[in-house]
């Protein structure tokens, strides 16, 4: 058996690169829409005295497995598709909502959810709330869960 090491230096490919600095003081300040979208536990959410409109942008068949009672079905791929370049494949009920409209969104684990809360922020909502956890952590919390399917 053959040993062979190779030996390189990288100091000359290193020269230019700054060290990056994590003082608060030097940190990039969030824009406003990072400011706008406020994340919630479930709990927090189901604790709220004033309850936003819970949409749930999990595919039909995911949200027809159990969802938050009260919750809309609207999927991601279809709320961005609305907002894109056809608006006419969302559903009236969300078309008709006003921009001061409470929103709260949720999805499976919060991976689809922080996506659609900054675009409603970009269409112009100004009072969005994401669901932290998802419907995992919903379940997982033991809150009420509903089987019958919103209409969307």
């Amino acid at each position: 058996m053959t040993l062979i090491i190779i030996t390189a230096t990288v100091t000359p490919i290193l020269h230019n690169v700054q060290p990056i600095s994590l003082d608060p003081i030097s940190m990039p300040i969030p824009s406003p829409l990072d400011q706008t979208v406020v994340n919630l536990s479930p709990t927090e959410l189901v604790q709220l005295p004033n309850t936003p409109l819970l949409i749930d942008v999990r595919s039909g068949l995911e949200y027809r497995t159990g969802h938050a009672p009260g919750a809309r079905n609207l999927s991601l791929p279809r709320l961005l598709l609305g907002l894109g370049i056809a608006r006419w494949v969302l559903p009236p009920w969300f078309r008709d909502l006003p921009p001061d409209q409470p929103i709260a969104v949720v999805c499976l684990t919060a991976h689809r959810s922080p996506i659609a809360a900054q675009q409603l922020v970009k269409l112009g909502f100004t009072a969005i709330y994401n669901v932290t956890g998802g419907m995992v952590e919903w379940r997982r919390l033991g809150l009420a869960i509903a089987a019958k399917a919103q209409a969307g």
